[in-house]
């Protein structure tokens, strides 16, 4: 297998796996009923923006771009570095192993109208960055996401490396 089908490949995965954990997100919090949290909607960013571009990567390999299909990857690596850092902040944050951001809270949609302001504030849930409301293996939701974008991350820097060394080879060759 040469390493630009091998990058084809892990960018695709990176695409596909990216796809899965922000549809997991959307999922626990409208199946689920799980409600996010201001951190939690930050950390879905890096997916709107990681994502396309991501995409953007696997049509510019296919079109022969592969100079700034590197280019691409390595954004999107650390687009996802970035959400990595997030989600570090955030089960840190939840561990009680520094504080979370004073601002930090979430709840439910706003009134629709005045006249019903009084239930609205009554079954409204605030959410706090700093309380996990979910644990699975000992990883909250944010710790879960910390793991999931950096593999992410790790799989576009894999990408970018092995379209560049291919490169390399191609030029060493001729």
């Amino acid at each position: 297998m040469t390493a630009e089908r091998t990058a084809r490949i892990l960018t695709g995965l990176a695409l596909v796996g990216g796809l899965a954990v922000i549809a997991g997100a959307w999922g626990f919090q409208l199946i689920g009923g799980y409600v996010p949290c201001k951190l939690c909607l930050e950390q879905r960013i890096p997916y709107y923006a990681g994502l396309p571009l991501t995409a953007l990567a696997l049509i510019l390999m296919g079109t022969g771009r592969k100079g700034l299909a590197v280019l691409v990857l390595l954004a999107v690596a650390a687009i996802f570095a970035y959400g990595s850092g997030l989600g570090i902040y955030q089960a840190g944050a939840e561990w009680k192993f520094w504080a979370g951001p004073n601002d930090c809270g979430g709840g439910t949609a706003a009134p629709k109208s005045a006249a019903n302001m009084l239930q609205a504030l009554q079954s409204t849930r605030v959410v706090s960055c700093t309380e996990a409301s979910w644990r699975m293996f000992g990883l909250s939701f944010a710790g879960w996401n910390a793991v999931a974008s950096a593999g992410l991350a790790g799989l576009a820097l894999l990408a970018a490396v092995l379209l560049k060394w291919r490169g390399k080879a191609a030029t060493v060759k001729a």
